[in-house]
C-alpha cells in the first residue's frame, strides 16, 4: 500500500489533534500516569477505555457501511504478548509516560520527556530491530502461539461479530460508570511533589499568591 500526500497530511493532522487532547487533558503529566498504578487517579484509564469504546463503535459502524475490511488480524503470541506487555507496563509505571505521551510531553518542552524519554524510545526500537532475528525474540514470538492465532474472538466464541461488539461496548460503558461512581480515598502526594521539584529546578514558576481585597 502506497501512502499519498493527503494520507500523510491526514495522519499528521490526527496525530496533532490527539497530542493536543492529551496535553489539554493533562494526560501526559507524570503524576497522572503514575497515579493510575497507585489507584489514586484513574483519569488516564477512563480516557483509554473511552477510546476503546469509540474505536469499537466506529470500526463496526464503518464495517456496516462497507467502508472498512476487518480481515487483517495480527497473530496472537501468548508468551510474547505477556512478556512485551509486562516490559511496557513496568516501564510506563516507572517512567510516567508511554510513547504517545512522551511525544506530547516533548512538544511542551519538557526536557525529561525530550532527552531521556526520546533516547529510551529510540534505543528500545533499535535494540528490538537488531535482535528481532535472534533466537530469543523468535522464541517469544512463536512459543505459546495457538493454532487459531489469527482467529477473532467472535469466531472462537461462535457468536455474531456485531453482537460481540455490542457486548464489549456495553461492558466498557458499565466499567466507566463504575469508575465514575468510585471514590478514591488515598491522598495524591505525587502532583505537589513534582511541582515543587520543577519549581526548584527553574522549570516552572510558582503560582502568584491571591491577594484579598480590603474594600473601601
Amino acid at each position: 500500500m502506497t501512502l499519498t500526500i493527503p494520507d500523510i497530511l491526514i495522519a499528521l493532522g490526527l496525530g496533532f489533534v490527539f497530542g493536543w487532547v492529551l496535553d489539554k487533558g493533562g494526560l501526559n503529566r507524570y503524576f497522572k500516569i503514575a497515579n493510575v498504578f497507585r489507584f489514586t487517579d484513574l483519569t488516564v484509564l477512563r480516557f483509554m477505555m473511552s477510546g476503546m469504546l469509540v474505536g469499537v463503535v466506529g470500526i463496526y459502524g464503518l464495517k456496516a457501511f462497507g467502508l472498512v475490511d476487518l480481515t487483517a488480524v495480527a497473530a496472537t503470541a501468548l508468551v510474547g504478548n505477556f512478556v512485551g506487555g509486562a516490559v511496557f507496563g513496568i516501564g510506563m509505571a516507572m517512567a510516567g509516560f508511554c510513547p504517545g505521551t512522551m511525544v506530547a510531553g516533548a512538544a511542551r518542552g519538557q526536557l525529561d520527556y525530550l532527552i531521556p524519554g526520546g533516547l529510551g524510545f529510540v534505543t528500545g526500537g533499535l535494540i528490538f530491530g537488531v535482535l528481532y532475528r535472534s533466537d530469543l525474540i523468535q522464541w517469544l514470538i512463536s512459543t505459546g502461539r495457538p493454532e487459531l492465532a489469527y482467529a477473532k474472538l467472535p469466531e472462537l466464541l461462535g457468536v455474531d461479530p456485531t453482537l460481540m461488539a455490542f457486548v464489549v461496548a456495553e461492558g466498557i460503558l458499565i466499567f466507566l460508570y463504575v469508575l465514575a461512581k468510585l471514590r478514591l480515598r488515598r491522598k495524591d502526594v505525587l502532583e505537589p511533589v513534582v511541582q515543587q521539584e520543577r519549581i526548584a529546578a527553574g522549570l516552572e514558576q510558582a503560582a502568584a499568591p491571591v491577594l484579598q481585597g480590603t474594600g473601601d
